[in-house]
């Protein structure tokens, strides 16, 4: 938890049988990203990274068609880039163009923050694997963390199935 607030850091830490070389590219090349951006059965249509302290990022998911085929786009900056350890950006809602949007504007609940604070940490461990912790600061409890912990998960699972394949 935050000190001073009701807010709460979500933490998932996944170890991936990928050399950190291939879990860091599998981060920051928008040709890699398509292949594992967002929960089961979304696609990434479109992915733009311009991969600097102070550059920005946008990514498209779409829902699949039994879920009315909404497309989502996420646009954040990054803040902090150490290469093959950490990537430090926030994320927001936005539009195709990459500028943010109110979530309420999209139908969200109240409880879908306008900004989160990301840090990924990546650490190579023995064996080629990689050990990656991703920590989304500043959510409220509530429904909204729980889909994002879960949409995550889902995520990382495509990307180890992806990513995998690629190195094989």
């Amino acid at each position: 938890m935050s000190q001073n607030s009701n807010k709460q850091d979500l933490v998932i830490t996944r170890v991936f049988d990928i050399p950190v070389e291939w879990v860091w590219k599998g981060w920051t090349d928008p040709k890699l990203v398509p292949l594992w951006w967002g929960p089961a059965h979304y696609t990434s249509p479109r992915s733009e990274i311009d991969l600097r302290v102070g550059g920005k990022y946008l990514f498209c998911m779409q829902a699949p068609q039994e879920q009315g085929s909404h497309i989502y786009y996420n646009t954040g900056v990054y803040t902090k880039i150490v290469p093959h350890e950490r990537l430090e950006f926030t994320q927001s809602l936005s539009d195709a163009h990459g500028n943010p949007i109110d979530p309420a504007d999209v139908g969200m609940p109240p409880d879908f923050p306008k900004e989160v604070k990301f840090v990924i940490e990546f650490k190579a461990l023995e064996d080629a694997q990689t050990e990656l912790t991703i920590t989304e600061h500043e959510w409220e409890p509530g429904q909204m963390a729980k889909f994002a912990v879960l949409g995550m998960q889902q995520s990382l699972d495509k990307f180890a199935e992806s990513i995998g394949q690629l190195i094989v």
